[in-house]
């Protein structure tokens, strides 16, 4: 049996990995917007600071104009800076952000485009050699950002190049909310990548370790543990693959247990059963031997016996081989649509001699009415059937003058065979076990095998049909056989 998981919707493998990678990108941005939302709100709300999409373009065009200027200086050779063309075209670059420019050489300022204080010069060197982004330096009331650019000119002189630009508390303020910004989306991505990376594992090594188990368990002979279906497609698949494999691996114990079985009952029952007609067997041929039979009527007679015992035993024997067969499927059956009546009249024909001569008439009742009906049947083992029955009765009849009705009728979607005879009847506690394997009541313990029935039953119900008996007292016994209709 394969246990399902009553747990949602199943997912493939591939589907489950292109979610995963997806959500590894798409939740971090979410959750980043959500704090931004929520960061715009706190400041320009409550502590009314302006985030507007203009100081956003104020901040990229100041970042952009320092990086214009520091490319345009390391481009050029350091004595470039010298010349006032040069010195006016950064100071005009700076202008349009409201720059300021200071040029240093061997600690001297040679020049300035506004009139800083040393103090204001140190300050703005100090913050300029923080290599912890870009630091900003209040000069006056105004807050600037400085960039610092060391140069060499040939001469060995030490040179320094100050580009400032002014940040307003609100350009600021939106490096700050940027800067917040970004922090958030690295932790929302690395704590989705952690999540994410915790659910899809689960999701595939615990239905593995399960399986491991239940594998293990296996290994151990322990065939009863089920293996629950679980986890995504693929992992269902391979679960429901050893889940069959453990079922198969079973029956098939199963069938090595019931064949040892068989194997057993076999030889038990071969010398049990076979020690009564062998030891006839071997008592007529020392009587032969002793010269007890010393005419030849009596040793025809001696010779009759021991024919006689040998084909019991042989037919024993054969009884035995086709039960194990059909106990074990281990005997195919080839069907055929028959019309059910023709074929019950030739099985007539057949047992009819044989029946007379034990004084019992055998007759066949058709109440089908005038419509032929047909049944899939394998007409050799059918046959068997049949004659096992009618052989039971033959040996059970009790009566001077005996009778067997078959009797033929039908219900909605299925034939019954009655098979009835008058002789010594069933009784209830006998009645329950005719059908099982070598059951035999004790004073009838030497008149066959003791698997003419049960014989019967395997074929029947390898028919996917059903057998049973009535018992009528004194006035006999009724076999039922039912059979599907085609």
């Amino acid at each position: 049996m394969i246990i399902r998981n009553s747990k949602g919707g199943i997912m493939n493998l591939k589907k489950r990995m292109i979610l995963a990678n997806a959500s590894t990108a798409i939740i971090p941005m979410l959750i980043t917007v959500l704090i931004a939302l929520a960061f715009f709100y706190v400041f320009s709300k409550l502590l009314g600071m302006d985030l507007s999409f203009e100081n956003y373009q104020k901040l990229s065009q100041i970042k952009f104009n320092l990086l214009y200027s520091e490319r345009n200086i390391l481009q050029h050779s350091p004595e470039i800076i010298e010349e006032e063309s040069f010195q006016k075209h950064l100071q005009e670059q700076l202008a349009e952000i409201n720059g300021e420019l200071i040029l240093i050489k061997d600690e001297e300022v040679i020049f300035s485009s506004h009139n800083f204080s040393k103090i204001d010069i140190a300050k703005s060197l100090e913050a300029g050699n923080r290599k912890v982004g870009r630091e900003t330096v209040l000069i006056g009331e105004v807050s600037y950002t400085v960039q610092l650019i060391d140069l060499r000119f040939k001469d060995g002189a030490q040179g320094k190049v100050l580009l400032l630009a002014p940040m307003g508390r609100s350009v600021a303020n939106l490096t700050v909310f940027l800067g917040l910004s970004g922090v958030s989306f690295l932790l929302a991505f690395l704590l989705t990548n952690i999540v994410v990376s915790y659910q899809f594992s689960r999701s595939i090594l615990k239905p593995l370790h399960n399986l491991q188990t239940a594998a293990a368990e296996i290994s151990r002979g322990n065939l009863d543990h089920p293996i629950v279906e679980e986890g995504d497609q693929e992992i269902q698949a391979l679960c429901r693959d050893f889940e069959l494999m453990r079922l198969k691996l079973k029956d098939s114990v199963h069938t090595q247990l019931k064949y040892e079985d068989n194997r057993k009952m076999l030889i038990s029952s071969i010398s049990h059963d076979l020690k009564t007609p062998v030891t006839s067997i071997r008592g007529y041929v020392e009587g032969i031997l002793d010269g007890i039979a010393d005419t030849p009527d009596k040793m025809e007679r001696y010779l009759k016996t021991i024919a006689l015992k040998a084909y019991q035993v042989d037919q024993m024997i054969d009884d035995l081989l086709l039960y194990a067969k059909l106990d074990l499927n281990q005997l195919p059956f080839e069907f055929e649509k028959t019309d059910i009546e023709e074929y019950l009249r030739l099985c007539l024909l057949e047992s009819e001699s044989e029946l007379e001569c034990s004084q019992i008439k055998i007759s066949l009742h058709n109440e089908l009415g005038q419509t032929q009906q047909y049944v899939l049947l394998d007409r050799e083992r059918m046959k068997r059937v049949i004659m096992n029955i009618l052989d039971n009765s033959r040996k059970y009849m009790d009566k001077d003058q005996g009778e067997i009705n078959i009797i033929l009728r039908e219900t909605l979607t299925s034939l019954i065979i009655e098979l009835r005879d008058n002789g010594s009847g069933i009784s209830k506690g006998d009645l329950p076990h005719i059908f099982d394997r070598f059951y035999r009541s004790d004073a009838a313990r030497s008149k066959g095998s003791g698997l003419g029935l049960a014989i019967a039953k395997q074929i029947i119900e390898g028919h996917n049909g059903r057998v049973w008996a009535i018992s009528h007292g004194e006035e006999g016994t009724s076999i039922m056989i039912s059979l599907s209709k085609t």
